[in-house]
């Protein structure tokens, strides 16, 4: 091997070896780290078979791991949402929309239309109607023919309607090119006219041919948008392609087809034999009005079948409500004023019943008129509400926290912001509803006891008598009933607004004729006061004819019933079958407390109205802070000039009843008839008004009270030595 094949060679450099005859050195011996495995892992892990093996299991795992995800992405609520979503507008709407274009088509040019009024007109029984829509349908026919006949002739006449026109722009080309060779002349200006036409007719076809993909794409999205809109607004889908409620309740939007599903689940016989003899679906319903929004709601008038009165479906209104995704009181049906065949329905947003009502407008300034109204509070559209108060009484009731106390103040507000009114309260409970008015009030009178009974009916015995001096005060100013000027001129005539509050306790009474003469009392001076500018207002927590006679109610023109337990007591309150028509506060629910305080508003002052407003109906009254009453009672009291009016409340005469009938029996007289008893007992104290309607079987009881027993003997009699008897019994027992 010569010297430059050895230089051509790579050196080999020899790696260092270990003997077992050798020492290692503490560098070569030492280990940084280090892991002992057995054989079967170092072949698992080291070995190609083994690490395949390993990479099939990692495939595996990834494969499970991707269908793990593509599974739940796939059965997420969002994918649902989504696909839902997706079918919903790519194929329901546009399919939907294009069965509406059809059968409008078909409507247009078929008989079908026609078919349904007269089907609709039928069920209706409007025999005029049915003529009508016959007439027409002949008439359409006729026409119809005459189209068609129109159509077999049009090809012929389609043909030569075309060569004609070809062969006149022909002919005038002609002459225009014959006309432009002979004035410039040259040949070529034959052909230019025909050339022109026939270069434009290229380009039209270039154009089409080669934009041809974009008009036909504009035209489908134009025409997939028009089937979308015809879809979404007049056909409902099937449950599983439409959309899902929002979390916070049923979507609030209503529409027809929203408003003839909750029909169709209604359970009502003859609109069930209606809906299957095709009214809904093959006969269109009259729409008197589509729903359209209003306020907080939705409201629409629809025009029933013969057989279904508006007043059979509001006694299913808690169907109703159900089906359209509201509570019973935020749905009100009633009948159309124009129209007695159709139902016009208010469907309030959900919730909306439940909203802050807005502040008292008159916070700020301003005052009221007691003949043009007191401002109370807003409807069910949030529409202001101003209640008349001349010539009106009121009466309110509903269980306890349901707001009673809130509407009256409200009322008493306005009553304090006319200088000219003044104010009687008498309340049979122990509380602090009324003590803010004490600064403007006439008179404040408080408490469940016998003296506030009495007091306040001895207030009413002098508003009674006081309607004969206003009544000459009538004549003498040449008015039939209190106007404002004369009330201005004359403090006789001054309005008054009366409260009884907790009215069970002054209507309650023990004895049956104690109870008839407040009653009688009571309804005589109602019926009477108004037209005299004195107003009433009870309020109770029980209505029934023992807390709230049903005579007081009958000649009651503004009532509301706050929530209430039963459909008798609604009654009671609202007017015979209200509940029946419709008029129903059981749904309504009171505030709900717990530890002293109120956890819960729910329908605290809201009530169901009669007479407060144009048409019976929901009435949510103004809320007043303790702020707020106080500064109005300052503009009350400055209104009024600093000068407020008092009434003193007239003490009842407290008189003993076995002393009077000891002295009424005459000298040597054993005994006397009972009703003799009652005339002298009139006759020695006429103004003691339990003396008044005092009879003999009132006195018999009156006088067992006290130890004396009266005895029947043909007739009550009463014995002058037991009445002696009694009163040295007493006088002993007493010493």
């Amino acid at each position: 091997m010569t010297q430059h094949e050895q230089d051509e060679l790579a050196r080999v450099h020899y790696l260092p070896t270990h003997r077992a005859d050798t020492t290692p050195t503490p560098s070569e011996t030492e280990v940084v780290e280090g892991e002992l495995i057995s054989e079967e892992e170092y072949q698992r892990l080291f070995t190609q078979r083994g690490q395949a093996i390993e990479r099939y299991k990692g495939y595996r795992r990834d494969l499970l791991t991707a269908g793990r995800a593509v599974k739940t992405v796939a059965f997420h609520d969002r994918t649902k949402k989504g696909l839902k979503a997706a079918g919903r507008h790519v194929f329901g709407y546009p399919i939907a929309g294009a069965g509406v274009v059809i059968k409008r088509w078909r409507d247009t040019h078929g008989a079908s239309r026609y078919e349904r009024q007269m089907l609709a007109a039928e069920m209706e029984g409007n025999h005029e109607r049915l003529l009508e829509w016959e007439a027409r349908d002949v008439a359409e026919k006729q026409r119809r023919h005459q189209r068609v006949m129109d159509w077999v002739a049009a090809p012929g006449q389609w043909i030569k309607a075309g060569a004609l026109g070809l062969v006149g722009v022909a002919g005038f080309l002609l002459v225009l090119g014959m006309i432009l060779a002979v004035s410039s002349g040259h040949i070529a200006d034959v052909i230019g006219p025909i050339s022109a036409v026939v270069d434009a007719i290229a380009f039209a076809v270039w154009f089409v041919v080669t934009y041809g993909v974009f008009l036909l794409a504009g035209g489908t999205a134009a025409a997939f948008y028009y089937l979308h809109q015809q879809g979404r607004k007049h056909v409902e889908l099937p449950s599983w392609l439409r959309s899902a409620p929002a979390a916070g309740g049923p979507e609030a939007a209503v529409d027809e087809s929203v408003i003839m599903n909750a029909l169709r689940n209604l359970g009502h016989p003859a609109l069930n034999k209606k809906l299957k003899e095709g009214w809904g679906t093959a006969i269109t319903p009259t729409w008197v009005q589509p729903p359209l929004p209003v306020g907080h709601g939705w409201e629409f008038v629809l025009r029933l079948p013969a057989g279904v009165p508006a007043t059979s479906i509001n006694a299913r209104k808690t169907v109703l409500a159900h089906n359209l995704g509201r509570r019973p009181e935020e749905v009100w049906v009633e009948v159309d004023d124009n129209d007695p065949m159709a139902m016009k329905c208010l469907v309030l947003d959900p919730g909306s019943l439940r909203k802050p009502v807005p502040d008292y407008p008159l916070l700020d300034g301003g005052q009221t008129d007691f003949w043009t109204g007191f401002p109370v509070g807003i409807d069910a559209r949030w529409n202001d509400v101003t209640t008349p108060v001349f010539e009106r009484n009121f009466v309110k009731a509903g269980i306890m926290g349901s707001g009673k106390s809130t509407l009256a103040q409200t009322e008493l507000a306005g009553a304090v912001l006319d200088p000219l009114v003044d104010i009687d309260v008498f309340c049979f409970a122990e509380n602090n509803d009324y003590e803010w008015l004490r600064p403007v009030a006439s008179i404040i009178s408080m408490g469940d006891t016998a003296e506030n009974v009495q007091a306040c009916m001895a207030h009413i015995h002098a508003l009674h008598e006081s309607l004969a001096e206003r009544g000459r005060l009538l004549r003498e100013y040449g008015i039939s009933a209190v106007t404002r000027e004369a009330a201005e001129k004359d403090d006789r005539l001054r309005p008054r607004f009366v409260v009884i509050d907790e009215c069970q306790s002054f209507f309650r009474q023990d004895k049956p004729e104690d109870r008839r003469e407040v009653v009688n009392l009571v309804v005589r001076f109602f019926s009477a006061a108004r037209k005299y500018g004195i107003v009433l207002n009870f309020a109770t927590p029980t209505p029934s004819d023992q807390s709230l006679p049903r005579d007081l109610v009958a000649v009651t023109t503004n009532k509301a019933c706050f929530a209430i337990g039963d459909k008798a007591r609604n009654n009671v309150v609202l007017g015979e079958k209200a509940y029946e028509n419709g008029l129903s506060a059981l749904e309504l629910k009171p505030a709900v407390k717990k530890g002293g305080k109120i956890v819960a508003l729910n329908d605290v002052g809201t009530s169901v109205t009669v007479g407060y407003m144009d048409t019976p109906g929901l009435l949510r009254s103004y809320n007043l802070t303790d702020e707020q009453k106080a500064a109005i009672v300052a503009r009350g009291v400055e209104l009024r000039g600093g000068r407020v009016r008092r009434a003193a409340i007239e003490q009842t005469e407290q008189r003993d009843l076995l002393a009077d009938v000891a002295a009424v029996l005459l000298p040597g007289e054993d005994k006397a008839k009972a009703t003799d008893v009652c005339a002298r007992l009139r006759e020695l104290a006429p103004s003691y008004r339990p003396y008044l309607s005092l009879k003999a079987e009132g006195l018999r009881d009156q006088l067992a009270e006290h130890g004396c027993k009266v005895t029947k003997v043909g007739v009550l009699m009463v014995f002058t030595d037991r009445v002696q008897q009694a009163l040295a019994a007493r006088e002993g027992g007493n010493a």
